[in-house]
């Protein structure tokens, strides 16, 4: 902890086999990260080129065994953020010959089995979007279609989306795809945001430029590294020490409003998760 106060990293990945997993949630809490936002590595990363909905789940239980891990090591708690990560359609499309109605499909089922772990409690959201690079339209289509159908069961389950996209400060269009299925827009998170974001609740990327201007904004946001546990990229995104040590700097440059947003009263309007409480020994 630091002072006594939560510190949540919205969104990371860790790598249980291959990689450092547990040693990073052990570097995150040892300078003071208190929670954590665990979203399962893109399928193809774990070894899997999945053919039916079915075949994620392998993805999605190795996923909830690390979370379940990082939380022995945590003054608070982790929990598992489970999807599909957008870039596989490309993959599916272009080094496996689908249709992209064929990997609409198919990535629509993975959504669907990442559901299940939400409805049963084993995940606290899911996880979608579309590819933040250029594709051609029928691609473009089928991906918005996916996150169509994630939207469909955050409304259903009242639960969080978390949205990999293309860089933007404007995605009001998306949230209000996701109002029109029944699912309140501050509840659709756009992963590694700017500072500033109309639409979505920003997760916002732990850089200083970006985190001045959504602590000057006093708008929710929540605050994340994107750190990969890549052991090909091990510079990638941003380290586990990130999020702990820019809560420091904003705290030290008298940004306390900003931290309680960022890490205790946003987590609790998007997710519905008390950080002070799970802080508690008895939790």
């Amino acid at each position: 902890m630091i002072d006594d106060r939560p510190v949540l990293d919205d969104h990371l990945h860790l790598d249980p086999d291959n990689n450092r997993g547990i040693d990073a949630v052990k570097d995150f809490a040892r300078v003071g990260g208190t929670h954590l936002l665990v979203v399962n590595k893109p399928s193809w990363h774990l070894g899997v080129e999945a053919e039916t909905g079915e075949d994620f789940r392998a993805v999605f239980e190795r996923t909830i065994e690390i979370v379940a891990e990082a939380s022995a090591e945590l003054e608070g708690r982790a929990w598992p953020v489970l999807g599909v990560h957008p870039g596989l359609i490309s993959r599916l499309v272009d080094d496996r010959g689908f249709t992209p109605a064929e990997a609409r499909d198919l990535m629509q089922a993975g959504i669907d089995v990442a559901a299940e772990y939400v409805e049963s409690g084993e995940a606290l959201a899911l996880k979608s979007g579309r590819p933040h690079y250029e594709v051609d339209d029928d691609v473009w289509a089928a991906s918005n279609a996916v996150m169509r159908r994630a939207f469909e069961h955050g409304a259903a389950l009242d639960c969080a989306v978390q949205l990999h996209t293309e860089a933007s400060e404007d995605l009001t269009e998306v949230a209000d795809w996701a109002e029109e299925a029944g699912m309140p827009a501050h509840k659709v998170v756009k992963h590694y945001a700017s500072g500033r974001l109309a639409g979505p609740t920003p997760s916002v990327m732990s850089e200083k430029d970006r985190l001045e201007t959504a602590a000057e904004r006093g708008e929710p946001f929540l605050m994340e590294t994107d750190y990969i546990d890549d052991p090909d990229r091990p510079g990638a995104v941003l380290g586990p020490k990130t999020v702990p040590r820019r809560v420091r700097w904003l705290l030290e440059n008298g940004h306390d409003e900003a931290v309680r947003n960022a890490h205790v009263e946003t987590p609790k309007r998007v997710y519905d998760i008390d950080t002070e409480a799970t802080l508690e020994p008895d939790e």
